[in-house]
């Protein structure tokens, strides 16, 4: 119960000043002119001002309400390493075993972990979110559990309680992280890119460590290579990017006996590589329709360097013109195909036949080109079924298909076979032309070299299902045989044309060994947490996934093919880090967020970030590894902290459940003492 006197006037404010001032200044007069009983009319006066004042007793029932103690608990990654999760779990039970000693006090536990993407532990927010909740009168503390790394000091607000933090930890951690400092988003195939890494050691690094590490280097997966490096010191890596697309470089050292953790011992890069320039030989046999085609849609792409010869002379034509007369450029056969061979991307052969301009040994030159990592692309007409093949050549090692002597000459549509619609030179090829109900919605080709396939894939037919386009690997390069010189009818638009300019740069894309386009791959695509996984094969069959995540727990997850020898998935990620996918023999890597998280740029232990806002509250930092501090109870302002121990600010809070209100006097209770003491002055005034 708690009483007081209230007051609500009879009338205005302002109307009882004024009466109070005519009762002083009537005291005064009296005083003036020397009235014995002035003192009692100055009573009646004031106990009728008194009475308009209309004073009222209070009374409150309240119910005390306990104080509250706000545990803030950092259950942040970092939070995870060593033996932390244990002194977590001890310092909440000593605290609420604590606190229910103290009595009237209920502790109110919140936890975060990390935040969203790669915020790191956002330790304010989740304070000033907390405190919202709760009503601030009756906040005698707020206790901070945690490692002291958090990434949102700047959104520290003002606390109505002391704040204190216990520290996580130990002295003798150490950790070692591996750091890019500097890694560009794409580079050009062939030419060097420079990455900056930094090994680092922090904390209580041991003696007798070493100032050297084993730095361990996995393109797309693939094994390691191995390279001691300093420790400390800013290390500048030259690179050369094996392929076109995207190339993920992990970068590692191993874990030290006693360090934290190994999730910062790990960093990946993913570069896009891209090529400077494609240059292209096209070499034609003799003028024809198709020729100018092939040259148009060539120098039609900005990024392509076209070198082209065609054979105008060939050496048997004989017309009686002086060679000093000729206009004609002399086919520098030595200076392409053996000089400058290997400076080409790709060389095409657009009917060419041999008549003696380019000797055997050139043309098994070209043989060695392509097994040591080129590419070929020979367009057939009519001199590849005769003796003049280029099949009757050192390239028939390399050729994936044999002629048979006969040419076909008939129309037909070219058609993707049931193994090139799950090739990703001809998949969806018929979505660039319209359908029609008799097949592909293109024109028809009229002539076509009839050969047998004898390696490689046959990803169209023709006549009677005869193959028109074989792919094929030799040794490190890439060969492709298309049957038929006819290509050009699609470009020139004969019965709607066709997709040539399409299938063209998907031809060379493959054999340029880009990345999208190779027949089995295992590729993955992140956004946010949630990874697309696609396995591209020709062969058929159900097919899963093994994914290894950041912590080492494997998943499978089974692949739907959702489009002809394309299989995908979705996965979410659970937390962000490096993860490892691995299908048969395909393997790579993605990284979800960062490979080495922002929680785990710092994770030693320190009270350094806090100390200002503690300071500021008059609270204390106390290292759990010292023991669990005493609870005492400290007045407002006071200092809340000391040795060993952390102070509480009661609040003394309560909550009003009734309120009642009676009058301070009764009205005749004023009435009476009012004239009681106006008699008693007009009684010693009349004795006088």
């Amino acid at each position: 119960m708690e009483g007081s006197v209230i007051f609500d006037p009879l009338l205005d404010i302002r109307l009882l000043v004024g009466t109070a001032v005519v009762v002083f200044a009537l005291i005064v007069f009296a005083v003036v002119r020397g009235l014995t009983g002035w003192w009692l009319r100055g009573l009646a006066g004031f106990v009728l001002l008194f009475a308009i004042a209309n004073p009222s007793v209070q009374t409150e029932d309240r119910n005390a309400l306990q104080d509250i103690v706000v545990l803030v608990v950092d259950q942040s990654a970092s939070q995870g390493v060593s033996d932390r999760p244990d002194q977590i779990a001890a310092a909440i039970d000593e605290m609420t075993e604590r606190l229910r000693a103290r009595g009237n006090t209920e502790l109110k536990v919140v936890t975060l972990g990390d935040g969203d993407g790669d915020s790191g532990t956002q330790l304010m927010t989740r304070v000033n979110e907390a405190l919202a909740q709760e009503p601030r009168a009756r906040i005698a503390g707020i206790v901070l559990l945690t490692d002291g790394q958090l990434h949102d000091i700047e959104r520290a607000a003002p606390v109505p309680a002391p704040m204190h933090v216990l520290l996580t930890g130990r002295k003798t951690d150490w950790d070692r992280r591996l750091v890019v400092q500097n890694a560009p988003a794409f580079a050009i195939l062939g030419e060097p890119v420079t990455l900056t890494l930094l090994i680092e050691d922090q904390g209580a690094v041991p003696a007798g460590l070493g100032e050297q590490a084993v730095l361990e280097i996995a393109v797309d997966g693939a094994e390691p290579e191995r390279f001691v490096v300093p420790v400390g010191e800013a290390l500048e890596l030259p690179v050369r990017l094996p392929h076109g697309g995207m190339n993920v470089i992990q970068f590692s050292v191993s874990m030290g006996e006693g360090e934290l953790t190994d999730r910062n011992n790990s960093a990946v890069v993913q570069i896009n590589g891209v090529r400077d320039r494609l240059r292209v030989l096209l070499v034609s046999g003799e003028p024809h329709p198709g020729e100018r085609t092939w040259r148009n849609l060539l120098k039609s792409d900005s990024a392509v360097d076209l070198v082209h010869f065609t054979i105008l002379r060939p050496p048997e034509k004989q017309d009686g013109v002086p060679v000093s007369e000729l206009s004609l450029i002399a086919f520098p056969t030595r200076e392409l195909f053996l000089d400058k061979i290997d400076e080409f991307d790709l060389i095409i052969f657009d009917r060419y036949k041999r008549r003696g301009i380019l000797p055997s040994l050139y043309l098994d030159n070209v043989r060695q080109y392509v097994e040591n990592g080129g590419a070929v692309l020979i367009a057939a007409g009519p001199d590849f079924a005769t003796a003049d093949s280029l099949y009757r050549s050192p390239l028939s090692e390399i050729l994936p298909a044999e002629p048979t002597s006969r040419v076909l000459e008939q129309g037909y549509l070219p058609q993707i076979s049931d193994i090139g619609a799950r090739h990703p030179v001809t998949e969806g090829l018929e979505d660039f032309a319209p359908a029609s109900d008799d097949g592909p919605g293109w024109g028809r080709w009229f002539r076509q070299i009839d050969v047998t396939a004898t390696s490689g894939t046959t990803v169209m037919t023709g006549i009677d299902d005869r193959p028109l386009l074989v792919l094929d690997r030799a040794g490190d390069g890439r060969i492709a045989l298309m049957a038929s010189d006819q290509a050009w009818l699609w470009n020139r638009g004969f019965e709607g044309g066709g997709p040539q300019l399409e299938l063209l740069r998907r031809l060379a894309h493959w054999m340029m060994k880009e990345p999208e386009l190779e027949e089995e791959a295992l590729s993955a695509t992140a956004e946010g947490q949630t990874m697309t996984i696609t396995r591209r094969t020709l062969a058929e069959g159900d097919r899963e996934v093994e994914i290894t995540g950041p912590d080492g727990t494997i998943t499978v997850v089974p692949l739907e093919e959702r489009r002809p020898g394309r299989y995908i998935a979705d996965f979410d990620g659970p937390e962000i880090g490096l993860y490892r996918l691995k299908e048969g023999d395909k393997e790579t890597v993605i990284a979800l967020g960062p490979a080495a998280p922002r929680e785990f740029e710092e994770t030693i232990a320190t009270p350094e970030i806090l100390r200002s806002v503690v300071r500021d509250t008059r609270g204390g930092l106390i290292n759990l590894e010292d023991g669990f501090p005493d609870i005492r109870s400290v007045r407002p302002g006071r200092p809340a902290a000391g040795r060993g121990w952390i102070g509480l600010t009661p609040r003394d809070a309560y909550l009003t459940t009734d309120v009642s209100v009676a009058p301070f006097v009764p009205a005749w209770a004023f009435l009476l003492l009012a004239a009681l003491l106006s008699l008693a002055a007009w009684m010693r005034e009349g004795r006088r």
